[in-house]
């Protein structure tokens, strides 16, 4: 089925809000969610409402929460997302770090008891977008062992950075810290196609095609030992420091079973005139330059930010599954 950007939204509102979620929090959910779609990538999209909406309907997840802010020194934000959705504390850390930025050159949001982070590379844009320099981290559940371990410690753990281009769209980039991200594994299981044998362990560590055994065991780390490495780099820094439960102790963001996951987010937000008294536009845009060359190099983040500027002129096709899936919510 062919939608636009605004009749997918309403898909997405209308199954939340019949499943024990706010208005303003199905309208924050469904933005994101359909963002990540237009964007292509289709495991943080649509195929993620039927868990979202169970779990509210569950109460794993609480569809009426409102982030809590408070401000302990001046450019760090704490902020509580109440065991809710990530995206309305993403949207207040992104509203209130953009000012502090400006104001102290540079600002720091820990965010806890959140949930799924979504397309963290949609976050840090709209920091780009602003004129400010953004980088985000996430932890998620645990589905990702220590190299040359068996059982999954650390969460795919997105790592996200945007810098504005002068008169251009900014440099993004966004990794999971897994070889691929734990959705796409999580798509082709609700599909029923097999995975290629280079994106996940089975639960006796052997390569797997199967997507329902590799969700049972563990994802394979990007970079192999330096991913893993990576991965509990995040894991401090976005649980570690912030409160959040730690990727082992969190619950699944895939059904409606157990307490709340009650996971992490840091965002750092810098101000790029604070750094240099150098044309920091300039110097960024010389970079770009030198980058893309060469022909056949292009910026990070440019195959998304066209999909969505497609989407937004001529809409989205869905799978029929996930319509019927949505609907019958």
């Amino acid at each position: 089925m062919h939608l636009s950007l605004a009749e997918a939204e309403t898909l997405v509102v209308e199954a939340l809000l019949r499943n024990r979620v706010s208005p303003e929090n199905a309208r924050a959910v469904a933005i994101a969610i359909v963002a990540a779609e237009a964007a292509g990538q289709s495991g943080h999209g649509l195929r993620r409402v039927p868990a979202y909406a169970s779990q509210a309907k569950a109460g794993k997840t609480d569809g009426f929460a409102k982030p809590q802010l408070t401000r302990p020194y001046p450019a760090v934000l704490r902020i509580d997302a109440g065991n809710g959705y990530a995206y309305p504390a993403l949207d207040l850390a992104v509203a209130e770090l953009s000012i502090i930025a400006r104001e102290q050159g540079i600002a720091l949001a820990a965010i806890s008891r959140s949930h799924h982070a979504g397309v963290m590379g949609l976050t840090v844009e709209r920091f780009a977008d602003q004129g400010l320099v953004a980088l985000m981290v996430a932890n998620a559940p645990a589905s990702m062992a220590p190299w040359g371990g068996k059982t999954p410690v650390f969460g795919t753990n997105p790592i996200a950075f945007a810098a504005p281009l002068p008169d251009a769209d900014p440099i993004v980039i966004d990794l999971a810290l897994s070889r691929v991200a734990r959705g796409k594994v999580m798509a082709a299981r609700q599909k029923g196609a097999p995975i290629p044998d280079d994106w996940a362990f089975d639960r006796d560590g052997k390569p797997t095609t199967d997507a329902e055994e590799a969700l049972i065991g563990t994802m394979i780390p990007a970079g192999e030992a330096k991913g893993a490495a990576l991965a509990l780099m995040v894991e401090i820094l976005s649980a570690g420091l912030t409160g959040a439960n730690y990727a082992f102790e969190a619950s699944s963001l895939f059904d409606d079973q157990g307490p709340p996951p009650a996971l992490g987010q840091t965002i750092i937000a810098i101000n790029p005139a604070a750094m240099s008294a150098a044309d920091t536009a300039k110097r960024l845009a010389l970079l770009a330059s030198e980058i893309t060359s060469d022909p056949n190099v292009r910026l990070p983040g440019r195959r998304g930010q066209t999909a969505r500027r497609e989407a937004l002129a001529s809409g989205i096709s869905v799978e029929d599954d996930v319509i019927a899936m949505i609907e019958g919510l």
